[in-house]
C-alpha cells in the first residue's frame, strides 16, 4: 500500500517514552490540568469531571488502537514523529494527552442548561458535540502541515478521524454530562479498566 509519509512512522518509534525531549512546561501544563479538575470539584460540578474523564478515557482506547494498527500493519494511522517533550505512544504526545484530559470539560460550557434545548433547530448535545468534533478535525488539517503531526495513510485525513475518533469523543463527554453520575462513573471506570488491562498486557508484549 503506498505511503503518505512512511519515514514518519520510525521518527516517531525513536522518541516513544523517551526522556530525551522532555521540555519544563510538561510540568506546568500538568498542574494547570489538576487545578482545572481541582476547581470542578471544589464547586461540586461532578457531571463536568465526569464529562473529561470519559472523553480522555474514550481518547485514551483510541490511541491504544493506533499504537496496535502500527504494530500489526507496520504503520499507524497517525503519528508524532517530532515537536513533542515526550512520547506517550506512537500516536500521541504529552501536550497532545493533556489537552484532551480537559477537552470534555472545556465541551461541557457550550452546553445548555436544558438538555431539551436547541441550537439552530438541531438539539443542543447533538449540536455540540458534532460542532466540536469538526473543530478538532478541521484543526488536524492545519497540523498535518507541520512537522509535529503526520497521517501515515492516504485513506486518512481529516473525515474519518471526524467520523471514527473525534465524534465518539465528543459525544462520551455529553453522554457523561447528562447521564445520571453513577451510570458516569460506571462509564469511565470500566473504559479505564479496559485502557490500563490494554496498557499492561500490550505493553509487556512490546506491542504500544
Amino acid at each position: 500500500m503506498n505511503l503518505n509519509h512512511p519515514e514518519a512512522t520510525q521518527q516517531a518509534l525513536d522518541i516513544v517514552r523517551s526522556g530525551d525531549p522532555f521540555q519544563w512546561y510538561v510540568i506546568t501544563l500538568a498542574v494547570i490540568v489538576l487545578y482545572i479538575y481541582g476547581h470542578e470539584y471544589e464547586r461540586g460540578n461532578y457531571k463536568a469531571i465526569a464529562a473529561g474523564l470519559s472523553l480522555y478515557m474514550v481518547h485514551w482506547f483510541v490511541e491504544i488502537v493506533n499504537a496496535l494498527i502500527q504494530h500489526f500493519s507496520g504503520h499507524a494511522l497517525w503519528t508524532v514523529p517530532d515537536r513533542t517533550a515526550f512520547s506517550i505512544m506512537v500516536g500521541v504526545g504529552i501536550e497532545i494527552s493533556l489537552m484532551f484530559s480537559i477537552a470534555g470539560i472545556v465541551t461541557t460550557k457550550l452546553l445548555p442548561k436544558d438538555p431539551k434545548a436547541k441550537i439552530a433547530g438541531i438539539n443542543s448535545r447533538i449540536f455540540v458535540a458534532v460542532f466540536t468534533a469538526a473543530a478538532a478535525a478541521i484543526i488536524e488539517i492545519f497540523l498535518v502541515r507541520t512537522p509535529a503531526f503526520v497521517w501515515v495513510y492516504p485513506f486518512w485525513g481529516s473525515f474519518p478521524v471526524f467520523v471514527t475518533v473525534y465524534i465518539p469523543f465528543f459525544a462520551a463527554a455529553v453522554y457523561a454530562y447528562d447521564a445520571p453520575l453513577k451510570r458516569s462513573f460506571t462509564f469511565v471506570g470500566a473504559l479505564g479498566a479496559v485502557n490500563l488491562a490494554g496498557l499492561v498486557v500490550f505493553g509487556l508484549l512490546g506491542w504500544i
